[in-house]
């Protein structure tokens, strides 16, 4: 096991805190495995690299030995996570919460070495709280301390309704980390209370209380908002390897060492290295940056899919010929003209015929490489057929008559 500065330079590598960071330092010079604890509630299905985070951070503390627990939610998830919200989250079904949840490990061990990693599934203790121990643990907290959440405090002072089982979920998840022992609990920076309750009862249980790790949030290839597939900025890990090498590269150059530290597999060593190399103007963003796309690729797909989607990179930018492997998408071509917003819909390449008008007025739609006029919502059926179509940068089809 390497040293405890050398296992706190990794530990701390990215990260927005460490609450507090003198008992992470007193927990690893006890030389034996810590108890690493992350808890998901399976409520969506599709991972995103913003979700990968802390999956990413699990999987250095496996690598410096030590043991991780990845707890799925379902019992917590029947409440739904409150963090950050302004009204009730609408239940999820049992059999919303196991499907999202069989999708979710899929993914995650894409990260996590399975061998090493302990899966549960918290129903196994929640569900098994009658209620005498159910008001027990509720006896720990106060009405006063769950209102120094913002978010609780913000929805009570603006009279917006909080259920009273919404009071429940940090006890929840504290008592996740009493049940497992936990000696480190991470989350996002929404997290941090949930975690806190987690050390409180620990400490009023009478155990060695878990330390807080909190992760940044990892902003989208806009470079402003945090990743989201509401805000269409996202890169997910079952995206296609040459679209996930094309968003990579899509990212501003101001967030490449945060992606190497929060999405990339590279040694701790390696990233500080190229941090002082682009801030010392030794090393090009640009070949730095295509270094990350097919490190993050590999992680997902495989070296080979890495080069040969570096290869239809270049292919679209570099030579600005289109790939290879266009899908073919047949057409009713049989009238005269053809309502080219209306195409692109049938093509998936909007999602309605405003927005397909919309890419055309702004130049964004391209035939066999030339730029469509604006204003060019109908052309004549007989010129499409095997005509390649492309919106923006990455996305492209080749039309075939029906």
């Amino acid at each position: 096991m390497p040293s405890v500065e050398e296992q706190l330079h990794v530990i701390q590598s990215g990260i927005a805190d460490l609450i507090p960071a003198k008992d992470m330092r007193a927990k690893l010079e006890q030389k034996r495995p810590l108890i690493i604890k992350l808890g998901v509630d399976p409520t969506a299905p599709d991972l995103h690299l913003g979700h990968a985070v802390p999956l990413r951070k699990m999987r250095q503390f496996q690598d410096l030995g030590h043991h991780v627990v990845l707890i799925i939610g379902d019992g917590t998830a029947l409440i739904g996570d409150p963090s950050g919200r302004n009204s009730t989250r609408p239940p999820l079904t049992p059999e919303e919460i196991k499907a999202n949840a069989e999708t979710y490990v899929a993914q995650a061990f894409k990260i996590l070495d399975p061998e090493k990693t302990t899966l549960r599934w918290n129903s196994e203790w929640l569900y098994e709280l009658n209620l005498e121990r159910l008001l027990q643990l509720a006896s720990n907290f106060t009405v006063a301390r769950i209102l120094e959440r913002d978010d609780f405090s913000n929805r009570y002072n603006n009279q917006q309704s909080i259920s009273l089982h919404e009071f429940l979920y940090p006890m929840m998840q504290a008592y996740d980390s009493v049940v497992i022992k936990a000696d480190v609990e991470m989350g996002g920076t929404d997290q941090l209370f949930n975690l806190l309750a987690g050390r409180e009862l620990m400490e009023k249980m009478g155990m060695e209380p878990q330390v807080c790790l909190t992760l940044p949030l990892l902003e989208g290839t806009d470079g402003e908002k945090k990743m989201s597939k509401s805000y269409g900025n996202y890169i997910g890990l079952t995206d296609e390897p040459a679209d996930m090498f094309g968003k990579v590269m899509s990212i501003p150059d101001s967030l490449i060492v945060k992606y190497y530290r929060l999405a990339s597999d590279l040694p701790v060593m390696e990233i500080d290295a190229i941090e002082a190399g682009l801030a010392a103007d030794e090393l090009h963003p640009n070949k730095v940056k295509r270094a990350l796309a097919a490190n993050i690729v590999t992680l997902y797909h495989g070296a080979g899919a890495a080069e040969a989607a570096e290869a239809a990179f270049d292919r679209v930018f570099k030579e600005h010929a289109a790939p290879t492997d266009i899908d073919e998408v047949a057409i009713d071509l049989s009238a005269d003209e053809t309502y080219v917003p209306g195409m692109l819909v049938e093509l998936g390449m909007a999602s309605s015929s405003g927005e397909g008008r919309r890419l055309i007025d702004g130049g964004g739609v391209k035939f066999d490489g030339e730029t469509l006029v604006p204003k060019s919502d109908n052309v004549p059926s007989t010129s499409l057929d095997g005509v390649v179509v492309q919106v923006g940068k990455r996305r492209f089809a080749k039309v075939r008559a029906k």
